[in-house]
């Protein structure tokens, strides 16, 4: 775990989405601090941080693409944003 687990940003686990298949009717926890060594999922590292795990409830068993720079304005989905950084 890094130093700065109380930064204003969240950890970038990487430059990239987490392409995933979700189960339909599952609920899925996506770290948000991105300290997690679980990426994308949430193991409780945000406990020290002031970022919260966002739950995600799949609506149908589909490939998604979880965030994993962190920043993406569509949370906890990629949106791009990634590469502009």
């Amino acid at each position: 775990m890094s130093d700065d687990l109380n930064h204003s940003e969240p950890h970038m686990a990487q430059k990239g989405p987490y392409e995933l298949e979700v189960q339909e009717g599952r609920p899925y926890l996506w770290c948000a601090c991105g300290h997690a060594e679980t990426q994308p999922f949430c193991n409780g590292t945000h406990r020290a941080t002031s970022f919260l795990p966002l739950v995600h409830h799949a609506e149908k068993t589909e490939t998604v693409y979880f965030c994993g720079c962190k920043r993406t304005k569509t949370p906890p989905f990629c949106d791009g944003t990634h590469n502009s950084l």
